[in-house]
């Protein structure tokens, strides 16, 4: 709402708020020493500024007036002549609505000011009351409650758990910017440091005993007990009101019973929902290591100083230990990347006309020589005029030729595959001389064989059985090839070309049907030496 709608709060937002605000503070201290009315001299001195004179006070008097924040009275009393009689004098004093912006907007104040703490001797006051109220239920000598006494327990229980609670919120709310004391050298700090651990060690094991303790009176105190307690509350409270009906004590009784229930809320958690006091101490807890870190890194600031505070002081310094201007301004240069404006448009003409005319970076646009800007440049943003675009380049000459590359290196694969997977069992020494392509292949199928061991294998693609043997005669076999030869102990080997239908998944073993009997491959002897773990050398 605006202070239209509200014209007691006018006084904060006009001219002269300082004299407003000190006027109605000196009639909210009154009323606290049970002062009701103050005459305009009370005021002024009350107010304590040599610069504001009486008339300027009485002014302000009737402007508080006028928004509704004080009213008048006519002031007989001191009467000496008939001229003071006749002259209007007044005494003042705070209307309701006046008292009600004074002390919302002193508390405003004081709650921004107010340093937040962890109160652990509030834990044992509601702990102490808690246990007075039980006693009170646990009476068996009365058959009604107390009233007055209920509401007096209540009542004192409400406000130290709503200063407990406050405090805490403004506490765990200013924990970070305490913590984060940047400006603060290392001594304090540390000294900080030592005070923020143990007070938060302090209040979270009192925490976790009041807690317990607190939670165990609370669980005596059932929902009848509860709304036991809130009707006599509520009574008490509806006893003093003028024309008290039920329905006002339906409504007390409702606002206490709900208040024991968020008093039993905050301290006795239910599952999957934590109570206030567990997060609480797990927040309490959780400052500690970000104190660390918050020491850790004051430690990293004072030893590597790579922040951009730190960045921007040397360059500060190098700026000061500049030895000329020309020299501040170079550095400048480099620092920002700021330059003169006149390289918009360079080209050979303009270079050669600086140079015979040299121009300096600091004399003003409107002595320097104009410089001339291509209009295409102004409406385009570019220098040049745009051509046509270029056509797509024509790959199908390369794909071709990329093409048949490719097929004829399927041809030759086909053809080494050909005159290797024979199926016939082969002596090592037999094959004689190799294409690349075909000794390659050799080479690869000779590998997998003899890491795999006895029986029949298949290639690395599936394609091939592979069956390697070693004869145990001592020969050595000798293969040759365009780059050299290829000797080593002389095998049988066995290569067949799977069909599509049979080939397997690499690495599996697949039966294969006995092969045939070669007249050139010695019968097996059980004495037979295993396949040399040695690959055999190639010799050029």
């Amino acid at each position: 709402m605006s202070s239209a709608k509200l014209p007691a709060f006018t006084y904060l937002t006009v001219e002269n708020a300082a004299l407003y605000r000190a006027i109605m503070r000196s009639f909210v201290e009154a009323r606290e020493r049970f002062v009701l009315h103050l005459r305009p001299a009370d005021v002024g001195r009350a107010v304590r500024d040599g610069s504001i004179d009486s008339a300027s006070v009485e002014a302000a008097l009737h402007k508080l007036c006028e928004w509704g924040n004080l009213q008048s009275h006519l002031d007989t009393a001191d009467v000496a002549t008939v001229e003071e009689f006749y002259r209007p004098r007044f005494l003042y004093q705070l209307t309701p609505q006046g008292e009600a912006v004074e002390r919302a907007v002193g508390t405003y104040f004081e709650t921004l000011a107010r340093r937040g703490e962890l109160q652990a001797a509030a834990l044992g006051d509601i702990r102490t009351l808690l246990e007075n109220v039980v006693r009170m239920l646990d009476d068996r000598d009365r058959q009604e409650l107390d009233d007055s006494a209920v509401h007096l327990a209540l009542s004192a229980l409400r406000a130290r758990f709503d200063e407990l609670t406050t405090q805490a919120q403004a506490f765990m709310g200013s924990l970070q910017r305490s913590i984060d004391l940047h400006g603060a050298d290392v001594q304090s700090f540390l000294a900080y440091k030592q005070r923020l651990i143990d007070y938060l060690e302090r209040f979270v094991g009192q925490l976790v005993i009041a807690t317990a303790d607190i939670a165990e009176l609370l669980g005596r105190i059932d929902s009848a007990a509860a709304r036991r307690l809130a009707e006599s509350a509520g009574r008490r409270e509806i006893a003093d009101t003028l024309g008290g009906d039920e329905a006002d004590f339906k409504a007390a009784a409702a606002r206490w019973e709900a208040r024991i229930e968020g008093l039993r809320g905050w301290f006795i958690g239910h599952p999957g929902a934590p109570s206030q006091a567990e997060e609480l101490r797990a927040r309490a807890r959780a400052a500690i290591p970000a104190l660390l870190a918050a020491i850790a890194s004051l430690h990293d600031r004072r030893f590597t100083r790579s922040d951009r505070t730190a960045d921007l002081r040397a360059l500060a310094r190098w700026f000061a230990a500049a030895p000329s201007d020309a020299d501040a301004h170079r550095l400048w240069r480099a620092a920002f990347g700021l330059a003169s404006a006149r390289h918009l448009f360079i080209n050979e003409a303009a270079l050669a006309e600086r140079e015979a005319a040299p121009v300096p970076a600091a004399r003003s646009w409107f002595d320097a020589p104009p410089l001339r800007i291509s209009p295409r440049l102004r409406a385009t943003g570019r220098h040049a005029r745009p051509g046509r675009q270029s056509g797509v380049i024509d790959r199908s000459r390369e794909k071709a030729l990329l093409l048949a590359q490719q097929d004829e290196e399927a041809l030759a694969l086909q053809a080494a595959r050909a005159q290797l997977a024979t199926g016939r069992p082969t002596r090592l020494s037999e094959i004689g001389e190799l294409a690349p392509l075909a000794f390659d292949l050799l080479l690869d199928w000779l590998g997998e064989a003899l890491a795999a061991g006895d029986g029949e294998i298949l290639s690395a693609d599936g394609a091939i059985a592979i069956s390697l043997t070693p004869t145990g005669d001592g020969r050595i076999a000798t293969i040759t090839t365009p780059a050299g030869a290829f000797s080593g102990p002389d095998h049988v080997i066995t290569l067949r070309a799977l069909a599509p239908e049979e080939a397997a998944p690499t690495g599996r073993r697949a039966p294969a049907p006995a092969p045939a009997a070669s007249p050139h491959a010695p019968a097996a002897s059980p004495h037979a030496p295993a396949a040399s773990p040695h690959a055999p050398a190639q010799s050029p």
